[in-house]
């Protein structure tokens, strides 16, 4: 499905906070696990679907996992079979069972976390996020879970396509994970086969991701990117302490980079500064975009304790701007928070 132009207007106007980055940081003891949690090993699927030659989408399931009681999920395994681009594992705070893989927006369910927190994004065949010890995500009874699945079918015949989420528990955890976001919209790539790069753009930390360990990282492009940098940075001109940097990127299977130690984040200023290379091959000009024609310029990160999923942006469009939703307490972020939300229905 193809972004809608709007979306670079939309989110545009967002001011941020500061912090500044430093060493590892110890997990916050926060206290015994709930005595009602239970055990055991939940999985969830997507389709099975059938995609037809040259047939490209993003569709969504909400399926319950069954669980009797609350469960602190420290390791979730997904297997996204053939024809996937990625896909995201939400947890839901409301909604109904839909099996059915129906039409969705892609990346509408980070844009509203209180509704739609993202768990994963998966951007290869298999892969298994592990948490930190006495790190988890805490999961209410039959919790609803949303599968977002962008898939391409390159072929030129129809092919059976599905997926699943193996949610894995433990007991003894004390700290909530959580999730986020972030990007640039700015993208403009032109024709030739000269290498381009997006970058680097500065992202400034909000207030309320101050003391959070970053413990997990990936990047995300389309099929022309080639490389994805990112880095904690005092300021716009310091290049920082890297924490994304593959070796050799691979645009369909990026490497999910883990932090050991975790990189802790202090109250003071800073933020990320990353960049984004693409070579075009296409013989025209490339923007933004959620097709997998089109281009984009994003990374993920885990981390605890949990602030809240957020989903950020810059852009230098409109005189610059940065961008953080949820927006903080006493922020004029707000309103363009809300844009954003309402403009995905």
């Amino acid at each position: 499905m193809r972004a809608r132009t709007g979306l670079a207007c939309v989110v545009l106007g967002l001011g941020l906070g500061s912090l500044v980055a430093c060493g590892g940081g110890e997990p916050e003891d926060t206290g015994p696990p709930d005595a009602n949690f239970v055990t055991g090993t939940y999985t969830v699927t997507w389709g099975p679907y059938t995609a037809q030659p040259g047939e490209e989408g993003t569709k969504c399931v909400d399926v319950s996992l069954g669980n009797a009681g609350p469960i602190q999920v420290h390791e979730i395994y997904n297997n996204l079979g053939n024809a996937s681009h990625h896909l995201i594992v939400y947890r839901k705070a409301s909604g109904t069972v839909n099996t059915t893989p129906t039409d969705c927006t892609p990346f509408v369910g980070t844009l509203n976390p209180a509704d739609g927190a993202p768990l994963m994004i998966t951007q290869k065949a298999e892969e298994t996020l592990t948490l930190p010890d006495g790190v988890v995500f805490t999961l209410q009874p039959d919790q609803l879970v949303r599968l977002e699945m962008h898939y391409v079918n390159t072929t030129d015949a129809p092919i059976e396509i599905s997926a699943s989420a193996e949610f894995r528990t433990r007991l003894d955890a004390t700290l909530e994970a959580d999730f986020l976001f972030a990007g640039t919209p700015d993208i403009d790539l032109g024709t030739g086969t000269q290498p381009q790069t997006v970058g680097p753009v500065y992202l400034p930390f909000v207030p309320s991701l101050a003391d959070i360990n970053i413990f997990a990282v990936t990047g995300h492009t389309h099929k022309m990117g080639t490389d994805v940098r990112v880095a904690v940075s005092s300021s716009a001109s310091d290049p920082g302490q890297s924490i994304y940097a593959p070796t050799n990127f691979s645009w369909d299977e990026p490497e999910t980079a883990r932090l050991e130690p975790p990189m802790h984040l202090q109250s003071g200023a800073g933020g990320f500064r990353f960049s984004c290379d693409y070579v075009n091959t296409t013989g025209q000009r490339l923007g933004f975009g959620e097709n997998a024609d089109d281009e984009m310029c994003f990374f993920w990160l885990y981390y605890y304790p949990s602030k809240g999923a957020k989903i950020c942006f810059h852009t230098d469009q409109q005189g610059g701007h940065d961008v953080c939703c949820p927006a903080d307490e006493g922020s004029d972020d707000h309103v363009i928070c809300a844009l954003i939300t309402n403009y995905f229905p």
